[in-house]
């Protein structure tokens, strides 16, 4: 099953909302997948298991994962397009 993490400044709110929101609309699609939300101090710890990263606040770093825009999941602006860059990543693996 394929790990999604989600990180904002404290890992708290914003990414625990997001990683909600991320988590039902996956399971509404019936598409299995871990979604955790975790603080930006602790990323390149999360990363090295993580398949995919849905990002609310930018980084100066690259990842060798894909990254998502974490944003259109707080506003509802580009969340479809979003959601199934997502979803397409995950049937695919």
């Amino acid at each position: 099953m394929k790990k999604i993490i989600v990180a904002c400044g404290s890992g708290v709110a914003t990414s625990q909302t997001v990683a909600s929101k991320l988590a039902k609309l996956l399971k509404e699609r019936k598409v299995n997948a871990v979604v955790e939300a975790v603080d930006i101090k602790s990323l390149k710890h999360y990363v090295k298991d993580a398949d995919a990263y849905v990002s609310i606040v930018k980084s100066k770093e690259e990842f060798n994962i894909p990254v998502f825009n974490g944003v259109a999941f707080l506003t509802g602006m580009g969340q479809e397009q979003e959601l199934e860059k997502i979803i397409k990543l995950i049937k695919e693996g």
